[in-house]
């Protein structure tokens, strides 16, 4: 069997342009054939060149796993790491048509540590082949990835029961594992879920009915993808246009370039752009450089409008008469993708539509278990766990909920120390609990009472490890500031988990939760005009540097009081470390817990054997330098 000559697969190519298209992608869990299946599909339909198919019979005999027949999954699995570990992992996309159709395909891995690669190549498909083993029926991996292809909206899947010929063709195998499957998928959404027996490695029932399963009477696989009806229905959708870039050339002309994630429009169109809510209509619009008379979903356009309105990046326009939700809070599904937990209230940054902002996930209600579905209490979510939450931004943004619009209701959330992507989102919908709740305007200004105390607020950040003296030097500076008149207030780690925070355990959770906390209070010192010294481990670099952007540019000084652990230990003062030692205190700081300590702090006081007078007098005279009184 070899493939076509060049010049007909270029005239395919054209050809397929026209045709429908369907996007699908292969999931499951890790070894069930996958990549098998997509290089049998190709060498069926002569998709394979000839000197790719002699290079896959010699890699098939150095990596393969077939013996001396060839070994499908080495077309895909293009990665040294990939062949020599006989896994996915990173998602291998292939293109490729027949009469009927055109198919993009993504090979996503099984394995569960790259189950972030999966939602990847699930976030644009329109139908996903389920792979399952049927020897090993559903398995844990099988089941989320069928719960992420929900979430990320797939609506049709085929659950290709492989390896079908290793339990000898068994109808009650393949309809077990069909009925098991409908049973736990009913629940999430699928409108159709066609069950197919196949062997990958032979090709029974992958693009011909196979005569080993006499007793299937439905179609291969490959006349289920040509036929099946998932059309696509976004330019039926209100008109959807997040803007990606402000284009001004010169001062003539200011347009709005993004891609149309759902809906039409034409010149004379009535608009709106959210969040401000301001109205226009549609002056012209632009493609490729000239104007045209209409957009439709899928186009990268350029908008003018009739009317100067202030419009940036992150913004969307919208049908005036069909407008998207505008929150600064929303209920969202997440798939956490990351080795370091969610930790609610820690900031994070989310992107949405070209916008990026700050998010904090201030309600993890509950996660899911992916064998039954049921909904788990929880107080954070680990790898690849799926979990509905509620969160919190810094500021208004429009969007849809995922389920009405894939585009504009998916976002990431991003590590803001590692800028890893650390989970994938589904807006469920927008959370409007505190609708009569308005900011008074005061009467007297922050700048005002800042006057009258003689200083400027500031908030002193001491952290480091317990035990570092951190609350002596503290006390110290509050005492040389007081014998010069200036107004302030210290916030000790002890003192407030008696009151504020005494609620709160040690976990690392509760700790982003206590800082988070502390963060708010000083932010009210600070309007109130005083200097807040504020004497926290906060071993957290993320929940300091919240702290340090509630405040105004300036206003936060980050202490670093550094001391050797052994120096600590040494201490003791409260035997908080002998007992950690011996186990009988967990999650504590520098034992069992990390800390995290200042990059780029304000001070960075490498106190040890120093005396703590001085460290405060070093204080004191940096305060000055700051022109802070």
């Amino acid at each position: 069997m070899h493939a076509p000559a060049p010049h007909l697969l270029r005239a395919q190519a054209i050809a397929a342009d026209t045709r429908p298209g369907l996007r699908f992608l292969t999931c499951g869990s890790v070894d069930d054939g996958k990549s098998t299946l997509i290089g049998r599909l190709l060498y069926e339909q002569n998709l394979i060149f000839d000197d790719h198919l002699a290079a896959l019979e010699r890699d098939s005999r150095k990596h393969g796993t077939n013996g001396a027949d060839i070994d499908f999954a080495l077309l895909l699995d293009g990665l040294e790491a990939e062949r020599e570990q006989g896994i996915t992992i990173d998602v291998a996309y292939r293109y490729f048509a027949t009469p009927r159709r055109s198919f993009i395909v993504a090979d996503t891995p099984g394995h569960e540590q790259y189950t972030r690669n999966m939602a990847t190549g699930a976030s644009n498909a329109d139908l996903a082949v389920l792979l399952v083993d049927a020897r090993k029926g559903l398995l844990a991996q099988t089941r989320r990835h069928a719960i992420i292809a929900s979430l990320l909206g797939i609506r049709y899947a085929v659950l290709a029961v492989n390896k079908i010929d290793l339990v000898d063709y068994d109808q009650a195998i393949f309809d077990g594992i069909a009925a098991a499957f409908a049973a736990f998928a009913a629940p999430l959404g699928f409108k159709d879920i066609r069950a197919i027996p196949i062997s990958a490695r032979d090709g029974d029932n992958v693009s011909s009915i196979s005569a080993n399963t006499p007793w299937y009477d439905g179609p291969d696989l490959l006349r289920y993808l040509e036929t099946v009806d998932v059309e696509d229905d976004r330019a039926e959708k209100p008109f959807r246009l997040p803007v990606q870039w402000v284009n001004r050339p010169n001062l003539d002309f200011r347009g709005f370039a993004g891609t149309v994630a759902s809906g039409s429009l034409v010149p004379g169109d009535e608009i709106a752009v959210l969040p401000s809510g301001q109205t226009s209509t549609v002056k012209a619009v632009i493609s490729a450089g000239e104007e045209v008379e209409a957009a439709e979903a899928g186009d990268a356009v350029t908008v003018t409008l009739a009317d100067e309105i202030d419009i940036a990046r992150g913004d969307m326009i919208a049908a005036v008469r069909a407008r998207p939700q505008v929150a600064d809070q929303f209920a969202a599904h997440l798939v956490w993708m990351s080795a370091e937990k969610l930790m609610p209230g820690r900031s994070y940054l989310l992107k949405i539509n070209h916008a990026t902002l700050a998010a904090t996930v201030t309600e993890l209600k509950h996660k899911l278990d992916v064998n039954t579905l049921a909904k788990l209490a929880a107080k954070t979510l680990a790898l690849n766990e799926v979990g509905v939450c509620n969160l919190s931004i810094a500021r208004p943004i429009a969007f849809d909920a995922y389920a009405d619009n894939r585009d504009t209701g998916a976002f990431i959330l991003i590590d803001r120390s590692t800028n890893e992507t650390v989970a994938a989102g589904m807006i469920d919908f927008a959370l409007r609990r505190a609708t009569n709740v308005h900011r008074q305007s005061l009467t007297v200004s922050k700048a005002e009472r800042a006057q009258l105390m003689h200083h400027k607020p500031a908030v002193l950040w001491f952290t480091g490890l317990s035990g570092a003296g951190k609350s002596t030097i503290a006390n110290l500076v509050e005492a040389g500031l007081h014998a010069r008149g200036i107004h302030t207030l210290m916030l000790d780690g002890d003192n407030v988990r008696h009151g504020l925070n005494k609620d709160l355990g040690f976990t690392e959770t509760d700790r982003v939760e206590n800082i988070r906390r502390i963060g708010e209070v000083a932010r009210l010192m600070t309007e109130a005009g005083l200097i807040v010294l504020c004497s926290f481990i906060s071993p957290f670099r993320a929940e300091r540097r919240l702290v340090r952007e509630l405040v105004e540019e300036g206003e936060f000084i980050e202490i670093f009081v550094d001391t050797p652990l052994e120096q600590c230990i040494a201490r003791d003062v409260k035997g908080l470390y002998r007992r950690a030692l011996a186990g009988e205190i967990k999650n504590f700081t520098g034992i069992d817990q990390p800390y995290e300590g200042p990059e780029n702090p304000e001070l960075h006081l490498p106190a040890g054997e120093a005396d703590p007078a001085l460290l405060a007098d070093q204080i004191i005279d940096e305060l000055v330098r700051r022109k802070i009184f």
